[in-house]
């Protein structure tokens, strides 16, 4: 088997208005949406730079629930970008809550982590070093040594 892409889909409430914050917040545009006649979302896509993003309103009656329904996420979509610092202040200003802010990390990059207004967890960074496996390692084992 062979796999060409992998989308991420997202599912949260408001899908109208998530659409228009990612477009704020990351400069996503639009590809298409499908709606119902109640005016609810059941697929969207967006372009993020080369990924595409998918998203859905929630639909409850097919067990389909975002972050807020479900109290929380389980994973981060990390945001590889040029410049972390004006990625997240413009996500915060278009909305998003700051996590964590921008830091220099043990792994070569500076990043940091904001959760949109859909509880949706964003890392946002860009690399400042080249670092070996071997020595993200030894950081990683120093720093969890505290």
């Amino acid at each position: 088997m062979k796999i060409h892409e992998v989308f991420p889909y997202l599912r949260l409430r408001d899908a109208a208005r998530a659409i228009d914050f990612y477009a704020k917040a990351f400069g996503a545009t639009e590809k298409f949406r499908l709606r119902e006649p109640s005016g609810r979302i059941g697929h969207a896509e967006l372009e993020l730079g080369p990924a595409t993003l998918m998203l859905s309103d929630e639909y409850p009656e097919f067990g389909i629930y975002g972050p807020d329904s479900i109290g929380g996420t389980s994973f981060t979509i990390h945001l590889h970008v040029d410049d972390a610092d004006a990625a997240i202040r413009r996500a915060v200003d278009a909305g998003a809550t700051l996590v964590r802010p921008p830091a220099d990390q043990f792994y070569g990059e500076r990043s940091g982590t904001i959760r949109d207004p859909f509880g949706h967890e964003w890392n946002i960074g860009h690399e400042i070093e080249k670092v070996t496996p071997e020595e993200m390692q030894r950081r990683y084992d120093a720093m969890m040594k505290g």
